[in-house]
């Protein structure tokens, strides 16, 4: 009753309050102390993995010669960024003539990487030869989002294995990079 009286005053006022949205003002100020906390993340890029940083390169693919289609890869890992360069060679026409290329391509991508645990995800943009995004044309466009299991690294090689079609890609370190945070 007594809560009925001070709702009825309440309405007298002007002031419609639901009683069943009570509860949540302690919750709300349970969350305060940790909202009023957080603070915004620095306005540079991050470092990525140092044993990643550099230019690696898959010199052959295995059983290339008994493969309809693969591709080799170049990936420029620079701290948190990643730089693809995706040779295709292919024995099957998959594009418009003018865009096959007598069955060898090469595509772009820039973005993002991360590892966790022995996973390195991998999302980038399919870009044109100098890195700005590429919204038509030969060949894909859109995202790059792709996982591989990390299966070896050492100071010169690193084994990774598409999560999508388990394809192995044994690369090889060509140069290391030393990471410069910019700005972003």
């Amino acid at each position: 009753m007594l809560a009925n009286i001070k709702f009825n005053q309440l309405k007298m006022f002007g002031v419609s309050i639901s009683l069943r949205y009570f509860y949540l003002l302690p919750f709300a100020f349970y969350l305060l102390p940790f909202l009023s906390s957080c603070s915004p993340r620095p306005n540079i890029q991050g470092k990525g993995e140092a044993f990643m940083q550099g230019i690696w390169n898959e010199d052959s693919v295995a059983y290339s010669n008994k493969l309809s289609n693969y591709t080799q890869h170049h990936f420029k890992f620079t701290c948190d960024s990643v730089y693809l360069d995706l040779v295709t060679h292919s024995k099957v026409n998959f594009y418009e003539d003018s865009c096959y290329n007598k069955g060898v391509w090469k595509e772009y991508a820039k973005g993002v990487y991360a590892v966790r645990g022995d996973t390195l995800f991998v999302g980038a943009t399919f870009t044109h030869a100098n890195y700005k995004q590429k919204i038509s044309g030969c060949y894909r466009i859109g995202r790059y989002d792709k996982n591989f299991l990390i299966k070896k690294k050492s100071t010169d090689t690193l084994v990774l294995e598409s999560m999508s079609d388990q394809r192995q890609i044994k690369l090889s370190l060509k140069e290391k990079v030393t990471c410069v945070q910019k700005e972003l």
